[in-house]
């Protein structure tokens, strides 16, 4: 399931954070979400669980590839376009 990282996140204050570690975290993980952690409505950080923490770090290692950056540049100034039909026909979807 694709969806925006902004649209997962959730907020909780730090008393709560605190008292609850272990089930905010099992909470993020069910529902493929993350916390925002306030304190007198500022933000001190968030809480990720290891399989987004797993999914941005290895988005990160690739986007920090000098070669994977030049064939997405590639790739963006190609003029030939592929149809979603035909991408997911290719793939057998």
């Amino acid at each position: 399931m694709i969806q925006q990282l902004v649209n997962s996140e959730k907020f909780t204050n730090i008393q709560k954070a605190q008292a609850g570690l272990t089930r905010l975290f099992a909470e993020a993980e069910k529902s493929t979400s993350f916390y925002r952690v306030l304190k007198n409505d500022q933000s001190l950080g968030v809480l990720l669980p290891e399989s987004l923490w797993k999914s941005l770090t290895e988005d990160l290692e690739a986007l920090s590839s000098p070669s994977y950056r030049t064939k997405i540049a590639r790739a963006r100034k190609e003029k030939q376009l592929i149809s979603s039909r035909q991408v997911k026909k290719d793939l057998g979807l």
